[in-house]
């Protein structure tokens, strides 16, 4: 049975379709009908549904991009006139529209509207092109205007000179495009040959400039390296030949027009076959969206090789057009033209679109408001903008910091430059820097940024606000949350120094020399007292900040030897622990190893690998024993060797300076060139770290006699290898105090237990092999049951060792009743 192809149907058959068969089955009709009701009303009820959570959600959160363009399509499907323009606007408030979206708002609208509303609809084009680059939407746009506009369809002077600037526009911004620009071009010459066939066939002249300017249009779009260059080419002839010009060369070949269009012609030619790799790699299908990102960052490269930046601008906008919100692109889009264009209409465009797509980036409204005071803009569109800026949020308090200061740079110039528009004055400064602080202080505390902010606010105080209590209140403020840092205390003394205010540097000096700031700071903050009072003070202010700061230097040295000696001591006991811990597994490894036995083995030779395992288990113990006696041994003996060298340091003679702050990279030579000057070095120890062999920062000098020694502790504070030593005369007697405190009780224990280990017999032999790892113990006192370690000549109560006899039957211990009966024999 054969099969034919059925015609297609129009709207207006389908619909007299639908009314025959609703005349010849009414029923069938009714039944469809009221289906379709239920099934719209149910899908109206859900897209209602929807349309409220959108509402709420865009009420929530008005930043969520995709819930605007979901509702924005809901109610297009809606046909819900005035809450989708509203839509519409509301997100163009917060976010740029894609082309695709701007052509579906003019559409819309242009369907609702007659020409007297042409207007309206020709601004949603204008704001459509200026936020991306589109072909498609600059081509609607050109259309709507030719059929609408009364003057330009009418082929009026004013529509046609609007019409032509409107092409010169896209020419200019998008005509450059190597894959689509041919379709401005197209446009371009079909509308001037449309105007060319309404001129009159009696008008020689005018029609003469219309093809003159027809043929102008056509070379320079042969000149440019487009994709449809040589269909170009075989038009522009095809045209030439209609105007009666006869050409002799062939369709394809530049023989036959001007010299000046050929090599135009050829060199565009050329330029294109060098862009088609590129071209192709961009519009690719099959790769990635990094990749795409990639192959447009390296097509760049290649396109400023030729340093044309009309070209260049047209690649980043087609760039831009595809990642829209790569904040990178903008970031290297308006570097490029910060250095190329500079100033100019179309860098703020630019970065009012950068700061549009990517709020987020603090860098790029910097440059905006530098662009914006470059380009002399006024202070209303100025502040507009940093406003703007302030209510975006970014990633790094750094930024706000940055833009804050960029601000109050911009003010502050043109302030001073008085360039300012006549509502420039101090107090935007001021209000400036304390918004800034009150916004940055509570998140940047002791932090070099905060500082820097309120340095720059007390400077501009004093020199643009005349202020100098106003500069003091900016500092005090800054102490109250940064009081810990050296630093903001250096700073307010400094801008006293500077005004030549001593006695109220002096009162700063005062109220933070006993404070406790981080690392050498609280050494810093003295001595750069001392120094102030020596440059700026009497002696009586010197000798006076002598007796503040000396026993506050002696109590911080004390607290760093004390903190040394803690980190040390901590040192060592983590490393002994670790030996402990050490031992304690190669023990436990030792004893599991042996204790592994096959379970079959095990139930076959039950007896004999009991008694075996107990042996080799006992062996493993005292190996492992062994090790750890040996590791310990060797510990407590450099230990001993330590202490005993350390002691006869200190007692070797009273000539002897202790230096510490060392720096750890210093050796003997160089002490003993730091103490060139001084002379009389008999001996230069350095103390090492026992176990990691490095410098503890700590030494002893000896010098020859006592003369030496005091001018060495002169020496006190000076800066040697980068940091501030300290030379203190050494106190020996007190050191052996110490250790003779220290040692005596365990000499005199030693002694007291002397005998005890000789008096254990050779039965023991075995026992004391076993114990030999282990750390030898003195003077124990014996108390309860345990009778091991009882010297073998002297027996037990209620035991005997004598065979043959009576007593060899009662080998076990006697009970109290035997004990007793035993009594009363006697």
């Amino acid at each position: 049975m054969e099969e034919f192809e059925k015609p297609p149907v129009s709207m207006e058959e389908d619909t007299e379709m639908e009314e025959s068969d609703a005349v010849e089955n009414p029923k069938a009709s009714q039944k469809s009908s009221s289906d379709s009701e239920s099934s719209d009303s149910e899908e109206e009820a859900d897209q209602n549904e929807q349309l409220l959570a959108l509402e709420y959600e865009l009420s929530t959160n008005p930043s969520n991009y995709d819930a605007h363009v979901q509702y924005i399509k809901l109610l297009r499907r809606s046909a819900e006139i005035e809450k989708l323009r509203e839509a519409r606007e509301n997100m163009n408030t917060l976010f740029p529209l894609s082309p695709e979206m701007w052509m579906e708002w003019a559409k819309d609208e242009a369907s609702l509207s007659n020409d007297s509303n042409f207007e309206s609809v020709e601004k949603l084009y204008e704001r459509g092109i200026s936020e991306y680059l589109s072909i498609p939407l600059w081509c609607e746009y050109l259309n709507y205007v030719q059929e609408h506009d009364p003057k330009v369809r009418d082929c009026l002077a004013d529509g046609i000179s609007k019409a032509r600037n409107l092409f010169e526009r896209a020419v200019t911004a998008a005509a450059l495009h190597v894959s689509q620009g041919s379709q401005i071009w197209d446009a371009y010459i079909q509308y001037e040959q449309a105007i060319l066939l309404t001129i009159d066939q009696s008008d020689i002249q005018a029609k003469e400039k219309q093809v003159q300017r027809i043929r102008s249009i056509f070379h320079r779009y042969l000149s440019i390296p487009l994709a449809s260059l040589k269909s170009t080419l075989l038009a522009y002839k095809a045209w030439e030949v209609e105007q009666g010009n006869s050409l002799d060369a062939e369709p394809g070949d530049v023989l036959g027009i001007s010299s000046h269009v050929a090599s135009a012609y050829q060199k565009a030619e050329e330029m294109y076959n060098a862009h088609v790799h590129h071209e192709e790699q961009i519009t690719r299908q099959d790769i990635s969206e990094s990749e795409r990102f990639q192959h447009y960052m390296s097509y760049l490269d290649f396109e400023k090789s030729f340093g044309d930046p009309a070209r260049v601008q047209i690649l980043y906008e087609r760039a831009i057009t595809d990642f829209p919100v790569s904040n990178d692109l903008w970031l290297h889009y308006t570097h490029y033209l910060d250095k190329t264009l500079k100033v100019g209409n179309v860098v703020k465009d630019v970065y009012s679109r950068a700061t549009r797509n990517c709020p987020w980036v603090g860098e790029l409204w910097v440059r905006y408001l530098l662009c914006l005071e470059r380009g002399l803009a006024c202070e209303k569109e100025i502040s507009a903008a940093f406003e703007k800026s302030l209510k975006c949020t970014f990633s790094t308090l750094e930024e706000y910091l940055d833009l804050f200061l960029t601000r109050v740079d911009g003010l502050r110039r043109r302030i001073s430059s008085a360039s300012g528009d006549g509502v420039l004055n101090y107090s935007m400064i001021r209000e400036s820097f304390q918004q800034a602080a009150d916004y940055l202080s509570p998140h940047m505390k002791n932090t070099d940024g905060l500082l820097h902010l309120h340095a720059y606010w007390a400077r501009l105080e004093l020199k643009l606000g005349n202020d100098l209590i106003a500069a003091r209140g900016v500092w005090e403020s800054l102490l109250k949350t940064c009081g810990s840092m050296l630093e903001a205390w250096k700073s307010y003394i400094a801008m006293e120094i500077e005004l030549d205010h001593i006695n109220e540097a002096r009162a700063i000096y005062k109220r933070c020399y006993s404070k406790r700031f981080s690392g050498t700071s609280s050494e810093d903050i003295c001595h750069s007292w001392l120094r102030f009072e020596r440059e700026f003070g009497t002696l009586e202010d010197l000798n006076h900040a002598v007796q503040k700061v000396t026993p506050r230097l002696e109590e911080l040295q004390l607290f760093r030897l004390q903190q040394e000696s803690k980190s040390f001591t901590g040192a060592t006991d983590q490393r002994e622990e670790t030996l402990k811990n050490t031992s304690r597994e190669r023990r436990k490894s030792g004893s599991s190893a042996i204790d592994e036995q096959p379970p079959a083995k095990w139930q076959k030779y039950t007896s004999q690998n009991k008694k075996l395992h107990k042996k080799e288990n006992t062996q493993g113990l005292n190996l492992g024993e062994e090790k750890e006696g040996k590791v310990e041994k060797k510990v407590n003996e450099k230990q001993m060797k330590d202490t005993k060298n350390t002691t006869s340091r200190l007692y070797k003679d009273q000539c002897t300076a202790f230096v510490s702050n060392l720096n750890i990279t210093a050796k003997d030579e160089d002490l003993h060139q730091f103490f060139s000057d001084v002379g009389g070095v008999t001996a230069i120890r350095i103390l090492h770290d026992k176990f990691t062999g490095k410098s503890r920062g700590l030494a002893y000098v000896d010098f020859k006699d006592d003369v030496h020694l005091a001018a060495a502790v002169a020496k006190n504070k000076q800066m040697f290898l980068g940091k501030k030593l300290s030379v203190a005369r050494s106190n020996p007697k007190q050191g052996k105090r110490e250790s003779l405190a220290h040692t005596a009780p365990g000499e005199e224990a030693s002694n007291q237990s002397g005998g005890h280990g000789r008096s254990v017999s050779k039965e023991s032999g075995e026992d004391s092999k076993g114990s030999r790892g282990r750390k030898r113990v003195e003077n124990i006192q014996l108390k309860g049951k345990n009778t091991f370690a009882v010297p073998r000549n002297v027996k037990p109560l209620g035991w005997t060792n004598k065979p043959g006899t009576r007593e060899e039957e009662d080998e076990k211990p006697k009970s109290n009743d035997e004990f007793r009966k035993m009594f009363m024999k006697t």
